[in-house]
């Protein structure tokens, strides 16, 4: 906290800003001797004075602190905090203020260290100034005239600015304190500058550098007040007002009290947020995927924005999951509340649905079980979720939604439109049943999933935000010759969003579909006999010889072969064998059994246990995957180079190569 800021400036918003009420002795006659003194203090006085000078005095200094604390509250930051109190201060209850902050805080209750206290400028501040020759002080262009006081300049305008005090240009200098001013600063009561012991330090304080060469405010026209916080001593705050106005009463030093005590406070609580806002915003990240799965069939993008500076972190997230059969799922979600509570129920509800979506279970079985999760999380956790699944062989989509905002389906002609799927309720109400909706998804869509962030706002509801996101997309889409990328789409979205305006985070998803054409899809199902694994290499090398894969029919039918036979083995229903050409050549065998298959080294003597120890030698990539009807045995291989540019080929083929029949 060594830097400083201005006072006032060009880009600190004035307006709507009431100055606060000025206590008395600012712009009015000084108060009789003894006045604002408790009455039994105060030498005997007419019932009438009474009431109508000094219960007035009183509910003008209440009335100037209660706007003057409800200013400093407003800080989010030490820096904002520390800005308030400027303006609060001058010009209402003194002509100048000066700010320093300790090097190192001080902890309070303890001795007084033995190494000095270095105090650093940090915010200096003064009543406004006219050019000479006006007469008018601080009052801005077409501002209505302020009330002149009988026997005191005029009182500057409710939008007036505090200048710059008098010797607190930007080099002042670091100063060092000791003795009889640290004991103040410990003891947190603030004093009037004339206190023994204290002019050097507060000359220095006033002036800069190692002696400080100025004068000191004569008699008590300078109040020193520490800022003393609930632990630590963060500085001091130097009130000083000039010769032109009354001088300090001893009930302005509760006053100035006041002020330090709860800008203290406040820049204690700007610093426990802002720790806490940059843990949860670290965790946050953290938990968002660092990077898209590279899925086939379907191109992906997304971004993430944290909300303004004075909104805390919520619990957006995105994610894209592979699942078995080149599918994905897509899923964007937002648990309520902006804390860092709400950042780690988003890391446990994201992990469970990853959980959950490597179970192949449908998007209202995936809701459903979330839900459950989250009410054992505890029932104040709520959050809306939605959940999709996109198949590029079949161009189908599948979606549950458990009070989401709907996404964005646009098609390739340009339309865009909001897909209605029953919202259902939030995640975390329980006893709740969601319901899934199909739909077709063409090659050349794009699928967008948001959080409320983007389309709500103080001035703009849910579904006025969704109206008027289609339409922006739409005019987009009429101007562009074709399909936008995610990436540019998902910059489009966010580009008129005001970063200084948003309350709330944002999570995007966008997922362009090119689907995967029909002919680069073989499939059959087989029955489970003992012959079934030679017709799948026959089958497979057919399939492989119109591909133009003919280098990869050996390896392929090796595994083939043994792949089927273990799942002829165990299968009790028609098994399933697919063939898709993507990048890659996968293969993938479905049955009816749960049980996994387990790689292990067979023995010289047995007879079996050797193929998966194949496929694991010959192919790039394989796997198993427990689904809801059994399992899929799957493996993958790279397509030579001197192949890739065949796609094309076998769009014409009709014979039982490419053909879901039981064989």
């Amino acid at each position: 906290m060594g830097h400083r800021i201005p006072c006032e400036g060009p880009d600190r918003p004035t307006a709507g800003a009431e100055r606060p009420t000025a206590p008395p002795g600012r712009g009015a006659r000084a108060a009789p001797t003894g006045h604002g003194r408790p009455a039994a203090d105060r030498p005997a006085a007419p019932a009438r004075d009474e009431a109508a000078y000094g219960a007035g005095a009183h509910t003008e200094r209440l009335r100037y602190l209660d706007e003057a604390t409800r200013r400093i509250a407003r800080g989010m930051d030490p820096d904002e905090t520390l800005w308030e109190l400027c303006r609060a201060a001058a010009p209402a209850f003194a002509d100048a203020a000066f700010i320093h902050l300790c090097d190192h805080p001080l902890p309070s209750g303890d001795a007084i260290p033995t190494a000095p206290v270095v105090l650093r400028p940090h915010t200096t501040g003064a009543r406004p100034r006219a050019p000479a020759g006006t007469g008018i002080r601080g009052d801005p262009p077409g501002a209505p005239p302020a009330p002149r006081s009988p026997d005191g300049p005029r009182d500057p305008g409710p939008n007036a600015a505090p200048e710059a005090a008098p010797g607190a240009g930007p080099d002042l200098a670091p100063v060092t304190v000791t003795g009889r001013f640290v004991e103040l600063l410990l003891a947190g009561r603030p004093v009037f500058g004339d206190t023994q012991g204290i002019a050097p330090s507060v000359r220095r304080l006033l002036h800069g550098g190692a002696k400080g060469d100025g004068p000191v405010p004569p008699a008590r026209r300078l109040i020193v007040a520490p800022l003393h916080g609930r632990h630590h001593v963060i500085g001091t705050l130097l009130l000083l007002r000039e010769p032109d106005r009354p001088a300090f009463t001893p009930d302005d030093l509760l006053v100035a009290s006041q002020l330090a005590t709860h800008t203290a406070l406040g820049i204690d609580k700007a610093v426990r947020y802002g720790r806490e806002a940059s843990v949860a915003d670290v965790l946050q990240r953290a938990m968002l995927p660092s990077s898209l799965p590279e899925a086939t069939g379907v191109r992906l993008a997304s971004r993430y924005l944290p909300a303004s500076e004075t909104a805390r972190v919520g619990g957006d997230w995105y994610d894209a999951i592979p699942l078995p059969g080149n599918r994905v799922a897509l899923v964007i979600g937002d648990v309520m509340g902006h804390s860092m509570t709400s950042a780690a129920v988003m890391g446990q509800l994201r992990t469970t649905v990853q959980t959950l979506a490597g179970l192949d279970l449908p998007p209202e079985d995936v809701l459903h079980h979330l839900d459950d999760q989250a009410q054992r999380l505890g029932s104040q956790h709520i959050a809306t979720c939605l959940y999709a699944i996109y198949d590029p062989i079949a161009h189908r989509l599948q979606l549950a939604n458990a009070g989401h905002p709907p996404p964005l389906l646009l098609h390739p002609d340009g339309r865009g439109e909001a897909l209605l799927i029953p919202p259902g309720a939030p995640i975390g109400v329980g006893g709740v049943v969601f319901e899934c909706v199909e739909t077709h998804a063409p090659a050349g869509a794009t699928l967008l999933l948001y959080t409320d962030g983007l389309v709500e706002s103080r001035e703009t509801d849910v579904w006025t935000g969704v109206e008027s996101l289609c339409v922006r997309l739409r005019g987009a889409a009429a101007h562009a010759r074709a399909p936008m990328p995610p990436e540019e789409l998902c910059d489009l979205v966010l580009g008129p969003l005001d970063p200084r305006q948003r309350d709330d985070d944002v999570a995007l998803l966008a997922a362009r579909f090119d689907g995967i054409p029909w002919y680069h899809v073989a499939y059959w199902f087989l029955d489970p006999q003992p012959r079934t694994a030679g017709r799948a290499r026959r089958l497979a090398r057919r399939t492989l010889h119109r591909w133009k894969l003919d280098s990869l029919c050996e390896s392929t039918e090796l595994m083939v072969g043994e792949v089927v036979t273990n799942a002829v083995r165990y299968a009790t229903r028609p098994l399933s064998l697919r063939l898709v050409r993507t990048d890659v050549l996968r293969c993938e065998v479905g049955d009816d059994s749960p049980q996994l298959p387990r790689m292990r080294h067979a023995q010289l003597s047995d007879e079996g246990g050797r193929g998966l120890f194949l496929v694991n030698q010959f192919a790039e990539r394989w796997g198993a995957t427990r689904l809801s009807t059994g399992k899929v045995v799957w493996f993958e291989q790279r397509i030579p180079e001197d192949a890739t540019g065949n796609h094309a080929a076998g769009e014409d083929a009709t014979d039982e190569t490419r053909k879901g029949v039981v064989l």
